[in-house]
């Protein structure tokens, strides 16, 4: 039996891996550049940032990773992501650190292309999006105003200017628009 050549298992695997170190991208395989339309020596080097919609998207985020990643030594969620093109798509993304006590320094984190489940349709600020991406989850307002940091009543605010963009009549209608959106 041939021994496991790790490599090309990494850059085969069915679901895009980077290798990362202080949130920059050290490796990525063949997948990562599919989902996000570049090449890996685009990629190698460069900060998450340029697979982010925003800048304040990146901040945002990687804000949000730090404490969660400090208690479970792993964080997913799903959110919008940027393809090369400017191209924005819904996201899931999971990452582990290889040292807890160093949450977003080397680790290891997956991308998946959730495109043809969930098309990214209406207009959304980078804030929008945030609190659609917790509401898909089933997190109330409350959860997701200490996920954001942001009052409960400012979540209410921004349910309320989605399910207006979405058409939805109730908070599962908006739920369910922006799932099979």
């Amino acid at each position: 039996m041939p021994a496991i050549d790790y490599q090309t298992a990494f850059q085969l695997a069915p679901v895009g891996l980077v290798l990362s170190r202080e949130r920059h991208i050290e490796d990525c395989n063949d997948e990562v550049c599919r989902i996000f339309g570049t090449t890996r020596q685009a990629l190698v080097g460069q900060s998450f940032q340029v697979l982010y919609p925003t800048a304040d998207e990146f901040e945002r985020t990687g804000a949000r990773i730090v404490p969660i990643m400090n208690t479970k030594g792993l964080y997913s969620d799903e959110r919008i992501m940027k393809r090369a093109s400017g191209e924005l798509f819904w996201c899931h993304v999971t990452g582990r650190s290889l040292d807890r006590r160093q949450p977003l320094g080397a680790g290891i984190w997956t991308f998946e292309d959730l495109s043809q489940k969930r098309q990214v349709t209406a207009e959304l600020t980078a804030r929008e999006r945030d609190v659609a991406a917790q509401l898909v989850e089933g997190k109330t307002s409350k959860q997701i105003g200490k996920l954001l940091a942001i009052s409960p009543r400012t979540v209410d605010i921004y349910r309320a200017r989605l399910m207006k963009k979405y058409g939805a009549n109730t908070s599962v209608d908006l739920v369910q628009r922006l799932v099979n959106h």
